[in-house]
């Protein structure tokens, strides 16, 4: 790959014809409209995010003439440039250039229109240390991903993005990577993360492709629609709200593409499933409320699903103490079970580390994790009576 630097070219040359659309995905252009600075690969703009601290940053660096690092620019065609490392610094000078945001100095707000002439002058020619780069796509993209481990890191789907770039990453990011788009705050309720960091594409993405993103980009990445990818997402999205009518936080980040493929095809009725959720979620014995959801949809079977709270270690070992004296006395097995057969192990006292605690009356059924309602039983036992 040959790589040029470049020291020519100021701060007032980047932001000629600087052009920033609020809606992520239709791209950032500056430098007279010879430079793209928000290639389909690279990550929506995320310095304005948590108060703007990195995006004033860099415009105090500017003015206080620190240097903002190597910037590189991947040369696409006679005069055309896309960005290939910097997007953020070039678009925060840009947004700060034409009054998109304000800096603060001595404890007020100022645009760069209410800067000082010379401080606006500054700022404007300031030159920049920029590489030209030119290879082909597989060095370029090989390039970008070694030179974006510094700053704020790529997640693994802006990586993906980047090696399986074309016309399906373009529109489904125009779709997923969208913070304006209506639907966000419904998908919300549901996964968790960020437009601008590509986590609500990433997760339509690893849905439809049962866990195989890379092997899904590759597939479909020269397709001009995403019409399957959107209508499994939302499939999904339609079926959870559908048979959980209740929208609570402990809802959002579950893996609904996988619940989805193992339940949907099962018929659920929306008000006993209700009425499920809040019994559960009123049970103080429930600790995992996350997985309330699944232990439901698969028929209120599988308990270690909730974590639910078991016997203290007191407890154990006073129910222990009773049984043994009770059994002792009487010359049978300290284990309720064992004392009503006809075995060997009838008049067997077991040690403490040879029983599990068992509830009487079953969780399940209403049984709560008291002493009253707790029995030592023997392993053995224990595992053969389940939730009997």
């Amino acid at each position: 790959m040959k790589t040029t630097l470049r020291t020519d070219i100021t701060v007032a040359d980047i932001c000629d014809g600087f052009v920033y659309n609020q809606l992520e995905g239709k791209g950032l252009f500056g430098l007279g409209g010879k430079l793209t600075i928000q290639p389909e690969y690279q990550r929506n703009y995320i310095y304005a995010d948590g108060g703007g601290k990195k995006e004033q940053a860099v415009i105090q660096s500017l003015l206080k003439g620190y240097p903002l690092g190597l910037i590189y620019f991947n040369k696409v065609g006679q005069d055309k440039f896309e960005v290939l490392d910097g997007q953020q610094r070039i678009t925060s000078i840009g947004r700060f250039v034409t009054n998109k945001f304000a800096i603060m100095d001595n404890g007020n707000p100022k645009i760069f229109d209410s800067l000082p002439a010379d401080q606006q002058a500054k700022i404007r020619d300031s030159r920049l240390l920029i590489y030209e780069c030119e290879g082909t796509e597989s060095e370029i993209k090989q390039w970008f991903e070694t030179i974006n481990i510094a700053g704020v890191p790529l997640n693994a789907q802006e990586l993906l993005n980047a090696i399986y770039s074309g016309s399906f990453v373009t529109l489904a990011k125009a779709e997923f990577s969208n913070s304006q788009n209506a639907n966000i705050q419904k998908w919300s309720a549901y996964v968790k993360g960020s437009a601008n960091r590509q986590e609500f594409l990433e997760r339509a993405l690893d849905w439809v492709s049962k866990g195989d993103i890379g092997g899904y980009l590759s597939a479909h990445r020269h397709d001009n629609n995403i019409n399957q990818l959107k209508t499994y997402f939302n499939s999904v999205i339609d079926w959870v709200s559908t048979v959980f009518i209740d929208v609570l936080p402990e809802m959002r980040g579950l893996e609904w593409g996988r619940l989805y493929e193992e339940y949907h095809s099962k018929s659920y009725d929306p008000a006993k499933v209700s009425a499920d959720v809040k019994r559960l979620y009123a049970d103080p014995y429930v600790k995992k409320r996350s997985g309330v959801f699944e232990y439901i949809l698969g028929g209120l079977q599988d308990k270690k699903l909730l974590d639910v709270r078991v016997f203290d270690e007191a407890t154990k070992r006073s129910v222990y103490a009773a049984q043994t004296t009770a059994a002792e006395a009487s010359s049978t097995s300290n284990c309720p079970l064992c004392a009503v057969g006809h075995g060997a192990n009838e008049s067997k006292i077991w040690k403490f580390a040879e029983m599990d605690a068992d509830h009487v009356s079953a969780w399940s059924k209403g049984g709560g994790s008291s002493a009253e309602n707790c029995q030592m039983l023997c392993i053995t036992h224990n595992r053969a009576k389940g939730n009997r």
